[in-house]
C-alpha cells in the first residue's frame, strides 16, 4: 500500500510539474525576483537609516553629558574658589560620574559606526548586484520576447501552430463537404437521366423526348461528320448538293418560246 501511495503521489508531482512548467512565465519569474531584491536592498537601507538614526540620537547625548560635565567642573572651580571645599567635592564627584557614561556612550558610538559602515558597504554592493540583475533581466526578457515571436512565426508558416491547425481542418471539412455536395449532385442529375427518378416539378422530359432527343442528336452528329469527309475529299458535300438541287428545282423553268399557228382567212 505504502510504495502504491508513492507512486500516486510520484505522478502526482510529476504533472503538477508540468502543468507549472508550461504556467510558468520565465519574464514574470525574473521580474518577480527582481522585486524581491529591492525589497531587500530597501530593507538594507531602511537598517543603514535606523543605526545612522540611533548613532546621532547617541551622538546628542554625548553633547549633553559633556556641556553637564563641563558645567559641574566650573562649579567646583567656583566653590573652591568661595572656600566651599564641600561643595566642590560634590561637583567633582557628579562630574566622575557623567564621565562614565560619556565612556559607555562613545563605546556605543563606535560599535553603531562600524555597522553603519558595514551596512553601507552592503547596500552599495547589494545595489550594484541589483542593477547588474536588472540588466541582465532585461537582456534575458528581449531574448525571451523574440525567440517566442520567431517560434510563432515559424510555427504559422510551418502550420503546426494551434491556429493554423484549426484553420487547416476547417478548410478540409469545408472541402470534404464541398466533394460530397457535388458527388450527390453528380448522382441525382444521373440517376434523373435514367429515369430512376422521378421529377416531382414536371420539368423532367419523358422517354419517348429523351429517345427523340438522342436520334436527333446522332443525326446532326453523322450530317457533320459527312461535311468534314466532304471538305476533307475536296468535293462539296451530299448536303450541299442536296441543298443545291433543291434551289434549281425552285427556279421556275423558262419556256422557250415557239411559234405559234396562224391561220390564214382564206
Amino acid at each position: 500500500m505504502s510504495g502504491v501511495m508513492k507512486r500516486m503521489g510520484m505522478i502526482f508531482r510529476a504533472k503538477a510539474n508540468k502543468a507549472l512548467d508550461r504556467a510558468e512565465d520565465p519574464r514574470e519569474t525574473l521580474d518577480y525576483s527582481y522585486q524581491k531584491q529591492l525589497e531587500l536592498l530597501q530593507k538594507v537601507r531602511r537598517g543603514v537609516a535606523d543605526v545612522a538614526t540611533s548613532r546621532k540620537r547617541l551622538e546628542l547625548q554625548l553633547g549633553q553629558l559633556q556641556s553637564q560635565s563641563s558645567k559641574l567642573e566650573d562649579q567646583g572651580r567656583k566653590a573652591l574658589a568661595l572656600g566651599r571645599e564641600d561643595l566642590a567635592r560634590e561637583a567633582l564627584s557628579r562630574r566622575a560620574a557623567l564621565q562614565q557614561q560619556v565612556t559607555d556612550l562613545e563605546t556605543q558610538h563606535q560599535t553603531l559606526q562600524g555597522e553603519e559602515e558595514k551596512l553601507t558597504l552592503a547596500a552599495q554592493r547589494l545595489q550594484a548586484k541589483v542593477d547588474a540583475f536588472r540588466t541582465k533581466k532585461e537582456t534575458i526578457k528581449a531574448t525571451y520576447t523574440a525567440a517566442q515571436a520567431q517560434t510563432r512565426i515559424g510555427e504559422a508558416f510551418s502550420g503546426i501552430s494551434e491556429e493554423m491547425g484549426d484553420v487547416g481542418m476547417a478548410i478540409e471539412r469545408a472541402e470534404d463537404k464541398t466533394a460530397q455536395m457535388q458527388a450527390r449532385a453528380g448522382a441525382i442529375d444521373e440517376l434523373l437521366a435514367s429515369g430512376a427518378l422521378d421529377d416531382s416539378s414536371g420539368l423532367a422530359k419523358d422517354d419517348i423526348q429523351s429517345e427523340l432527343d438522342r436520334l436527333s442528336g446522332g443525326t446532326d452528329v453523322e450530317l457533320e461528320l459527312q461535311r468534314m469527309k466532304a471538305e476533307l475529299s475536296g468535293g462539296p458535300s451530299s448536303s450541299q448538293q442536296e441543298l443545291e438541287g433543291g434551289q434549281d428545282q425552285s427556279q421556275p423553268s423558262q419556256a422557250q418560246p415557239q411559234d405559234t399557228p396562224r391561220f390564214d382567212k382564206q
